[in-house]
C-alpha cells in the first residue's frame, strides 16, 4: 500500500516504479477514488489526520487484501506508515520515532541530549506576547513551525522587531485553514532557534536495521540565508571536501539512533561550518517534490524502484547511484499572484545538459510564494560529467524562462 496524499508531487513516479517492477498497489488517500468501486482492492480512502481511525481502515482491508507492506511518501502519512505497518507486523520504525521527525522541537531536544551540535532553542504558543518573546530570543535566530514543511513559515529575523513581525506572520499562517483543518496540536506552538551559519546540504540515505546506506549527497549552491528559506538548486554528487561529506553521513547516522529511526528512506537537511555538520531537519521519508528523478543507480533504477525494493525485503545496499553528476532547480514564485503564462520553454530544454522541464503549476492558477507559499512552478533537470556543468546548465535554462503572474485583484 502506497500512502498518497492527492496533492503529493510523487504519485506519478512511484506508480511508474511499481508497474516496472511487477507489483500490485493499493493507492490509500484522503479521497474516494472516482473508479473506486469499479476496482475492489486497488484504492482505499483514509483519513490521514486521524492515524488511529485510518490504522483500523487499513487493518481491515487487510484482511480481504493482504498487504506485504505500507509505505508513506508525504510527511503528512509517515506517522499512519509507521502505525500500520505495526499494526500489520511488518517492518517498520517505531511509531515515537517518526512522530519526533514531525515535531521540530522534539527532534531539536533529542539531538541536543545526544550531544550533536545543536543551537539554542525555545518554545512558544501563537498566542504567546511575541514582544516577550523576542527577550528571549537568541539573534540572529529562525523562527519556524513545528508541523509544517518545505520551509514553509520559515522565517529568519536579527532584532526584535523583525521578530515580533516574523511571530505574528506566522502566527497567522497556523490558522490558514488549510492548516487548521488537520487539527494537529502543533500547528499552535512556534519554536525559535539560534541562526546557524553555513553552507546547506540534503542527505538522501536508506536505513536498514539502523544502519545508514547513502544514496547520495547534495549540495544547495545557492545561499540559504534569509529572511525566508526557499530551496532552489540541489546537485550531486558533493562538492565538499571527503572529510566534511564523511562528517555530515556521520552526523547524520548520529542523529537516526538518537531519533530511533531504523528502517527505510531518510532525508536529512544539514548545515556545515566550521564547528562541524549541524542536522537541520530529518524525515522518515525520501526527498520530497519531483527531485528523485534526478537519481539513478545500478542499470538506471529510480529512487522509487530501489525504496520499493527495499519495502518488499530486498537487499539494496549494493545499488550504486550513476556515475554522472545530476542536479534540479525548484523553479522559485517571485510574487503573488495568478500565474498566466510561461515563456522560453523550449529555449530552457535546448540549453546543453538539461535533460528535462516541468512546469508543475497550472496556468490560471494562485501562486504564493514562501513563507506562505508550500509549492513551486516547476522543476528543471540537467544531467552532465561535472557538478559545474550541471549548476551552470540549470542556470541558463532558468535564465530563458519568463513567468507572467498577474497580480491579484
Amino acid at each position: 500500500m502506497l500512502l498518497l496524499p492527492t496533492r503529493t508531487y510523487r504519485a506519478h513516479d512511484f506508480m511508474e516504479a511499481a508497474e516496472r517492477l511487477g507489483v500490485d498497489v493499493v493507492v490509500g488517500s484522503e479521497r474516494k477514488q472516482a473508479l473506486a468501486d469499479h476496482v475492489p482492492g486497488k484504492t482505499l480512502a483514509l483519513d490521514f489526520y486521524n492515524p488511529k481511525a485510518a490504522t483500523e481502515t487499513i487493518v481491515a482491508f487487510a484482511k480481504d487484501y493482504p498487504l506485504d507492506g505500507v509505505l508513506a511518501v508525504d510527511d503528512d502519512t509517515t506517522v499512519l506508515g509507521a502505525m500500520a505497518s505495526e499494526a500489520l507486523g511488518l517492518p517498520h520504525n517505531r511509531v515515537s520515532a517518526v512522530a519526533v521527525t514531525r515535531n521540530k522541537h522534539r527532534l531539536r531536544m533529542l539531538l541536543s541530549q545526544a550531544g550533536l551540535l545543536s543551537p539554542p532553542f525555545s518554545l512558544f504558543d501563537i498566542d504567546d506576547d511575541p514582544v516577550q518573546a523576542a527577550g528571549q530570543a537568541p539573534f540572529p535566530c529562525v523562527v519556524k513551525p513545528l508541523c509544517l514543511s518545505a520551509s514553509r513559515g520559515v522565517m529568519r529575523a536579527n532584532d526584535p522587531e523583525q521578530f515580533v513581525a516574523a511571530f505574528q506572520r506566522l502566527g497567522t499562517l497556523l490558522q490558514a485553514p488549510d492548516v487548521v483543518e488537520r487539527q494537529d496540536p502543533l500547528a499552535r506552538q512556534i519554536l525559535v532557534e539560534g541562526y546557524i551559519p553555513g553552507v546547506e546540504v540534503a542527505l538522501e540515505g536508506l536505513l536498514v536495521k539502523g544502519e545508514l546506506t547513502v544514496l547520495a549527497l547534495f549540495d544547495k549552491p545557492d545561499p540559504l540565508d534569509g529572511p525566508y528559506f526557499e530551496e532552489t538548486l540541489y546537485i550531486t554528487p558533493s562538492r565538499l571536501p571527503e572529510a566534511v561529506q564523511q562528517d555530515i553521513v556521520q552526523c547524520t547516522a548520529r542523529a537516526a539512533r538518537a531519533i530511533g529511526l531504523e528502517e527505510g528512506p531518510v532525508h536529512a537537511e544539514l548545515r556545515v561550518n566550521d564547528y562541524g555538520a549541524w542536522l537541520i531537519e530529518m524525515a522518515a521519508r525520501s526527498i520530497g517534490g519531483l527531485c528523485s528523478r534526478t537519481l539513478r543507480f545500478g542499470t538506471g533504477m529510480s529512487l522509487e524502484e530501489v525504496i520499493l525494493l527495499q519495502a518488499m525485503g530486498a537487499d539494496v545496499g549494493f545499488y550504486n547511484r550513476d556515475r554522472l553528476a545530476a542536479g534540479v532547480m525548484m523553479l522559485p514564485i517571485p510574487h503573488h499572484g495568478i500565474l498566466r503564462e510561461v515563456h522560453g520553454q523550449d529555449a530552457a530544454v535546448q540549453v546543453p545538459n538539461i535533460e528535462s522541464l516541468d512546469i508543475t503549476m497550472p496556468l490560471g492558477q494562485e501562486v504564493i510564494p514562501l513563507p506562505e507559499g508550500a509549492q513551486y512552478l516547476g522543476f528543471l533537470f540537467a544531467r552532465s560529467e561535472t557538478p559545474e556543468r550541471v549548476e551552470a546548465a540549470l542556470r541558463e535554462a532558468h535564465r530563458q524562462l519568463t513567468f507572467v503572474i498577474e497580480p491579484m485583484a
